[in-house]
């Protein structure tokens, strides 16, 4: 399966930095093989967490408006219940995105656990079977800057991966086109060490869905390293390494491995990266750096250096709101208005990156329409 690893970057054409508008002069570089490194094809949109601008995160309603909005995938982050069923939840804490407080009956479960070197204090999916999860209803996590999902507290279930891929299959017949799914295995080590290993039931899943080569709709990611070079042994889906602007993956921390996730961008760790996986998913502060007070500095090497190494580069996330946005697309001062949310998709659209994980996937399709006019 290594073999798949050693293509070359996608495309050829492309767009000088030069030419978008929103990147302050002294962001422009001088090195001009980006052109040389384009993708050919327009940046996918990822719908993250479904369209969670508009709807509570991971709930099919919100996969649902994000695939009509026009996102070509959704991204179900996937953590396990307790009788081994993958779900769909940002965390497997759960008491910020469902109403699991509430129920007296569930009271006793309240735990405080160490989840990848942290203590974190509440009700966890793995406590949980999924007869028992599907008696809770989903809410809204960021209530003061999306208030107007709070409309669906209540009303939504945590949907398992597998009706996540039922709806997308539906979704997609009903429109005809594919509709791409970008699941993410979250805290693997941890799944790992308790007896509930994520691979094998996500591949078990896929398997069953026919779900399994590269000509298929799929990306796997994880920040942690060790999780998807397993999966790299077991599946022929495309996997991303998801890096953060911060911190170390945790497998790597376990492993007494130094690196860090600004030492995995190094050219070097990036062909690393390159002999299990296919791309790399990045915060998009790696991509173009803000200063202290959030105004944008010159953009890094990253996207040329991974398409370099043969590697697709996603960056997350985009959001609308003031507060997501660097200081130069800011409108106003009220933090939770919106900002020049499209601004910010043609600076990162211009420097050749191959796809956007967008809170409101409506935005990133019209500027991705915008820009192709």
């Amino acid at each position: 399966m290594a073999l798949r690893r050693i293509l070359p970057a996608l495309g050829v054409a492309g767009v000088l930095l030069a030419t978008v508008i929103a990147v302050p002069a002294a962001a422009a570089q001088d090195d001009t093989s980006r052109a040389s490194w384009r993708p050919s094809a327009d940046p996918i949109v990822i719908g993250h967490r479904g369209a969670s601008g508009y709807r509570p995160e991971h709930t099919l309603e919100s996969y649902r408006l994000a695939i009509r909005m026009g996102a070509d995938y959704i991204e179900p982050d996937l953590v396990s219940t307790r009788d081994g069923v993958l779900v769909a939840r940002h965390e497997n804490e759960i008491s910020g995105t469902t109403d699991v407080s509430a129920h007296p009956e569930f009271a006793a479960r309240k735990a405080t656990k160490t989840i990848d070197g942290t203590p974190v204090s509440g009700w966890f999916t793995e406590d949980f079977t999924l007869a028992e999860l599907k008696t809770l209803r989903a809410k809204e996590r960021l209530p003061q800057v999306r208030p107007t999902n709070t409309a669906f507290d209540g009303k939504l279930e945590v949907p398992t991966f597998q009706e996540v891929l039922d709806l997308a299959r539906t979704e997609g017949r009903r429109l005809h086109r594919t509709i791409g799914i970008y699941p993410e295995t979250k805290h693997p080590t941890y799944f790992q060490s308790i007896g509930l290993p994520l691979e094998e039931p996500l591949v078990r899943v896929l398997k069953h869905n026919r779900l399994t080569g590269r000509k298929d709709k799929v990306y796997i990611q994880s920040f942690e390293t060790a999780n998807l070079r397993k999966l790299d042994r077991m599946i022929d889906v495309e996997l991303v390494q998801l890096l953060d602007a911060t911190g170390r993956p945790y497998d790597l921390v376990v492993a007494n491995d130094p690196r860090t996730y600004q030492d995995l961008i190094s050219p070097e760790n990036l062909k690393w990266i390159g002999t299990y996986a296919d791309g790399i998913g990045t915060n998009k502060n790696l991509i173009v750096p803000r200063d202290a007070a959030g105004k944008l500095l010159a953009p890094t090497t990253v996207i040329r250096d991974a398409h370099r190494a043969g590697l697709i580069v996603h960056a997350w996330t985009f959001r609308a709101e003031n507060q997501f946005l660097p200081a130069d697309f800011r409108i106003g001062t009220d933090p939770n208005a919106r900002g020049d949310i499209t601004a910010e998709y043609e600076l990162f659209y211009g420097l050749g990156l191959d796809g956007v994980f967008a809170d409101q996937p409506d935005t990133a399709v019209a500027a991705r329409t915008a820009r192709a006019a």
